[in-house]
């Protein structure tokens, strides 16, 4: 079964916490931890690679903490996803069809680039700003609150 890791999926919690507290200043990395049940220590080996990416910006200070480096609707699944997961593809011989002496006459190489690019348009259609609509929208039927 294909599954993303988990570092994929809890640095888009990671992010997503960041977008729906983006007017409220820099966020703690413990806020986060709280928020979304994970480990600070686990967050740290997330956030670097998203600071280094320019997906992220620290504030130092007793008012420090990260906050998003461009609007929500400026970052989709996909460069979160690059970033923590690196390539997406599903099969190492799609992007480099030389290092498989079948790739020629291989079908099969044929559809798993066509579903690792139909997974890559999927992650790239939805942003941050998507994602904090939607979760409003949850909390607003839920009667919840962050």
């Amino acid at each position: 079964m294909l599954k993303l890791s988990t570092k994929g999926r809890y640095g888009v919690r990671l992010m997503l916490d960041l977008a729906l507290n983006y007017n409220k200043g820099p966020v703690p990395l413990h806020d986060v931890c709280k928020r979304q049940g994970i480990s600070e220590k686990y967050l740290w080996q997330l956030i670097n690679p998203l600071k280094n990416a320019g997906l992220v910006r620290s504030t130092r200070g007793a008012h420090g903490g990260y906050v998003l480096a461009k609007p929500a609707r400026q970052i989709s699944l996909k460069d979160i996803m690059e970033v923590l997961e690196g390539s997406m593809c599903l099969v190492d011989c799609t992007v480099n069809p030389s290092m498989c002496k079948r790739s020629p006459a291989c079908v099969s190489r044929e559809v798993w680039k066509e579903v690792s690019l139909k997974m890559l348009n999927v992650l790239e259609s939805f942003t941050l700003e998507q994602m904090v609509e939607k979760q409003n929208m949850r909390f607003k039927v839920l009667n919840y609150s962050i």
